[in-house]
């Protein structure tokens, strides 16, 4: 496993399977031989080859410094692609699966203080942060929102650990004294505090945007999703061309397929994981035109400067995209 080139897959296997809430299973992945797992830093996502042929991206939810395993907590999704559905059904314990090496796109930066949002099944990255910054003996406090304890996932581990005291749990059904104020949780910006949160996109715009209105710089704001939005009709989407730098190629990238989709077909390659831009794989340089952004990745300061894109799910403005690969 060690020195494996980025975006391979290796074999581990299902060592524990539990029911961490309701719909929400948690898998541990383990080595299958004597080789130690890869390590990995609060944040970390890896990719996992479902048994339906699907790759899905999961936060590792442990203690990085003591990863002996990989701990993931899925959320069956009905309303998903087929990846949560397959997690769910198909694999037990003894199950061979394939996985990633971690890739971190959500690190905890160094801070006198972190302010951690977790809604739903966002907390599996933001419960990996907490370990982290326990051992770090560093400041923190974390908000867990979810709908009701029954579906809270991690909820007896988390009010068990050592860092409960810095956790306040708020439940759509409970108590007024406990519902989620987002403004008196985050307060007034701190150059020495910065804000991560993870979890549904309406929960995650709640956070930013209350972040924003109270003067937090976008640089302070980290945030990963889980799931794409909902996607409108294509019908009126547009076609328009690709061209590469340095070669004698333009792309027509039609209605109906994305631009990472025509690219490949020409025979060139494009990085893909997620391919619903949430991970930031496939993200290129724009040395000419104007994106459409269609992705969760770049930040907004990102999107205006208008020099990257994500293939994998975005269009164009204007007529032709020139890239830098």
């Amino acid at each position: 496993m060690p020195g494996q080139e980025e975006g391979t897959l290796f074999p581990v296997r299902v060592r524990r399977r539990t029911v961490l809430a309701d719909d929400i299973i948690g898998l541990e992945l383990v080595s299958p031989t004597s080789t130690p797992l890869p390590a990995y830093c609060a944040g970390a996502h890896i990719d996992v080859e479902l048994p339906n042929g699907l790759i899905r991206q999961y936060s590792l939810c442990g203690d990085g410094a003591r990863a002996g395993s990989y701990p993931l907590g899925i959320l069956r999704d009905p309303a998903g692609r087929g990846g949560s559905i397959s997690a769910h059904d198909d694999i037990r314990v003894g199950s061979e699966i394939r996985i990633g090496k971690p890739r971190n796109l959500f690190g905890l930066v160094p801070a006198r203080r972190s302010l951690l949002f977790a809604g739903g099944i966002g907390v599996t990255p933001i419960l990996a942060m907490a370990y982290a910054l326990t051992r770090q003996r560093a400041g923190f406090h974390m908000h867990y929102c979810g709908r009701t304890p029954a579906r809270t996932a991690f909820i007896k581990q988390i009010r068990a650990a050592t860092f409960a005291p810095h956790v306040d749990f708020h439940f759509d059904d409970g108590a007024a004294t406990q519902r989620f104020d987002a403004t008196a949780a985050i307060g007034a910006p701190d150059a020495t505090t910065h804000l991560y949160v993870c979890g549904p996109r309406g929960y995650m715009d709640h956070i930013i945007g209350t972040a924003k209105q109270l003067g937090w710089s976008d640089d302070h704001i980290h945030s990963e999703c889980f799931g794409a939005p909902a996607v409108a009709s294509t019908t009126a989407d547009r076609p328009f061309q690709i061209r590469v730098a340095g070669r004698d190629v333009s792309i027509l990238v039609p209605p109906g397929i994305t631009a990472a989709q025509a690219m490949r077909a020409h025979g060139i390659d494009v990085p893909l994981s997620c391919e619903q831009g949430i991970c930031g794989t496939c993200v290129t340089r724009v040395l000419e035109g104007t994106p459409e952004h269609r992705d969760l990745f770049l930040s907004d300061d990102e999107r205006t400067a208008n020099d990257r894109f994500t293939p994998c799910c975005s269009r164009a403005q204007t007529a032709s995209l020139l890239l830098q690969l």
